[in-house]
């Protein structure tokens, strides 16, 4: 049964019961539900994807950065390396075109090759390219086109380049039985910008040098007197023997060397004479010839030189030395190439410079207390040229005229000054000569004269300090402050001249010696090595043309050492001058530098060493200042090899940037 009630008496009772919706067995209405979950999964997946779209975009916006600028870098590379061997190319090109004949000095053409290279790369490869360098491909030189019109567009710019001669090239070995070299040091600098298809850039700047050596026998060549170790014109066969001892440095005489038995010879480079064969005496004193290098006298005595480097007989004479300079216009103006007559400076075929006149020195000569140098000439005092300049009285000539005899002592003082005493008789006169203050100052007595600048060889370019000692007379005494005492200042270039005899009196011996004087002195290396670092530009040279150099030992060992350049060579020399003598006797003589002499004569001397300085023969130019100069003409003709290029790159540096 159903019991119902009224509606009434729910209403009654205050109560009413809604009527149900729902269904027997049905669960509540939750459909809703699904498509929310739905959607947060979908805004999750989203969310993920977007996070992949992103990093996988980072990651090739990275990789393509990467890619362009690896693209950048190996055009900038590539760009070095070309330009690397343009430059190898034009110099290889250039220095054969110059020396297609080897000459020497080097043909006026090579002075400019650096700027030819430089101007050349930036020409070329460069702002100043006849093409855009966006164009460039891998930096070849090629337009994008045919099979490379779909390859990686690379391309590269020399932004900058700089090719220079590396102070103190080139040098030349200069030949006398075998050929001479010149050697070229180029340094460079090379930037280079590469880019890819991107606006990426990279930038590599790399530092280098090129060694260029040319090697060839010249048809002449006029090296200075101061290239031979020793050098005699006249040097008749069994005339006498040489003093024995170890000889350095390239040795030629126009006659005969000769040999005693018993006596060590060493000779460290190549010897020559013009005579078919030599003199080789025995202890009797009997001169035998031969062509051979050693010989075994009838006695049975062997007389065996030890020559290092070839002994070269019957070869072309070399001509007697020509004076190529006025010594004596050097100290007037320090060019000293005979103003007279046009003569050229170190050109032994040009005219013989002429002297001075005498109103000419007067017009330039000067001495301490400002007189000038008299018209109707003089007997003794010291005189130079020095003027005012701006107020300022400067020194104009090349050093000191001194007229008659006199006494010279060469000193040094602190760390550059170089100290010239000259007496005559109860007179003396100082003048200190100081590069580094730029100062010359003169003392005589009680009076001082201080001149700015200093005595300057002009005849070369640049010009460079350079002093010039001349006596009009002779030099009773030159020497040092003492033995073994350094009298020749680093950096001084000094040629002392008479004009008759050169009286040596004691040690004249550089403050630094520029060669070794005993074998191993550099470990493993020979006798007259260069000594790396003593190289000061010092230099010395001692000549006479019509006189001859006098050597003495006032100490107690009897030995003596002159180093320099020695020379007594004339044209116009009697058979008793321009030679080497010695008053007294002497022990042990020895010179760093070389011995160049017309005539040869006797002398009591039991050893004598010549310990070469090889920067005569190695360094280009060099020479003592206003030294004699020859020519030298070759059996052969004129030939020249291949140059030989090298690079080595020292420095290599990339950067990159926009």
């Amino acid at each position: 049964m159903i019991w119902r009630q009224s509606i009434s008496d729910s209403v009654q009772d205050g109560i009413a019961c809604a009527p149900s919706t729902a269904r027997a067995g049905e669960e509540p209405n939750d459909r809703g539900v699904a498509l929310v979950i739905t959607l947060l999964l979908l805004f999750l997946l989203s969310i993920i994807g977007l996070a992949a779209v992103l990093s996988t975009s980072s990651d090739m916006l990275i990789n393509g950065y990467y890619s362009n600028y690896r693209g950048s870098f190996y055009a900038a590379d590539s760009g070095l390396n070309i330009a690397r061997q343009a430059m190898y190319n034009q110099l290889n090109t250039n220095f054969s075109t110059a020396f297609a004949t080897f000459v020497t000095p080097p043909p006026a053409s090579i002075n400019d090759l650096a700027g030819t290279v430089q101007t050349y790369i930036t020409t070329n490869y460069g702002s100043n390219a006849p093409y855009p360098a966006s164009q460039i491909l891998s930096g070849l030189g090629a337009t994008n086109g045919g099979a490379a019109a779909s390859s990686w567009s690379e391309s590269f710019r020399i932004t900058s380049v700089s090719v220079t001669l590396a102070p103190g090239y080139p040098t030349l070995t200069a030949p006398n039985v075998s050929p001479a070299r010149d050697t070229y040091l180029y340094n460079y600098t090379l930037t280079s910008v590469g880019s890819a298809t991107g606006s990426e850039q990279s930038t590599i700047t790399e530092n280098g040098s090129f060694t260029v050596n040319v090697s060839g026998i010249p048809a002449t060549w006029s090296p200075s007197l101061a290239y031979y170790g020793a050098f005699i014109t006249n040097y008749p066969p069994c005339l006498g023997p040489l003093v024995p001892g170890t000889m350095t440095g390239p040795m030629f005489t126009n006659g005969a060397w000769g040999f005693m038995p018993g006596g060590t010879y060493i000779f460290t480079d190549p010897v020559g004479q013009a005579y078919p064969t030599a003199s080789y005496f025995d202890s009797s004193w009997h001169c035998y010839q031969s062509a051979a290098s050693s010989f075994t006298a009838p006695n049975g005595q062997t007389i065996a030189p030890q020559f290092q480097a070839g002994f070269n007989v019957n070869q072309t004479p070399i001509p007697q030395p020509a004076n190529s300079y006025s010594q004596k216009w050097a100290v007037l103006d320090g060019m000293g190439c005979g103003e007279n007559n046009g003569n050229s400076c170190t050109n032994p075929t040009s005219p013989a410079p002429l002297q001075p006149t005498p109103a000419q020195m007067n017009a330039m000569l000067k001495n301490i207390t400002g007189t000038a140098y008299p018209t109707g000439g003089a007997t003794s005092g010291v005189y130079l040229n020095y003027q005012n300049v701006s107020g300022q009285l400067t020194m104009a000539g090349g050093g000191l005229y001194v007229k008659g005899d006199a006494q010279v002592t060469l000193s040094t003082s602190g760390s550059s000054a170089q100290v010239f005493t000259i007496t005559q008789g109860s007179t003396t006169t100082t003048m200190t000569v100081d590069p580094v203050a730029n100062t010359t100052v003169v003392t005589s007595g009680s009076t001082t004269l201080t001149l700015s600048g200093v005595p300057t060889n002009t005849s070369v370019v640049p010009p460079q300090p350079g002093t010039m000692i001349y006596v009009d007379g002779t030099i009773t005494s030159l020497r040092g402050p003492g033995q073994g005492v350094g009298a020749v200042q680093d950096g001084a270039a000094i040629t002392i001249v008479a004009l008759n005899d050169v009286d040596i009196t004691g040690d004249v011996v550089y403050k630094t010696e520029p060669v070794t004087v005993t074998q191993n002195q550099i470990p493993g290396t020979p006798v007259a090595t260069l000594i790396p670092g003593n190289d000061k530009n010092q230099d010395l040279g001692i000549f006479t043309a019509n006189g001859n150099i006098v050597l003495s030992s006032p100490y107690s060992n009897q030995n003596l050492q002159v180093d320099g350049s020695q020379a007594a060579v004339g044209a116009n020399c009697a058979s008793n001058k321009c030679g080497f003598l010695v008053s007294g006797c002497i022990n042990t003589f020895n010179n760093v530098g070389g011995q160049i002499q017309t005539n040869i004569f006797g002398a009591c001397m039991n050893t004598q060493n010549t310990y070469y300085d090889r920067r005569y023969s190695t360094k280009a130019g060099f020479a003592p200042p206003w030294f004699p100069a020859t020519t030298v003409t070759n059996t052969a003709a004129a030939t020249t090899s291949p140059p030989v290029l090298t690079v080595q790159r020292t420095n290599w540096v990339a950067s990159s940037g926009q």
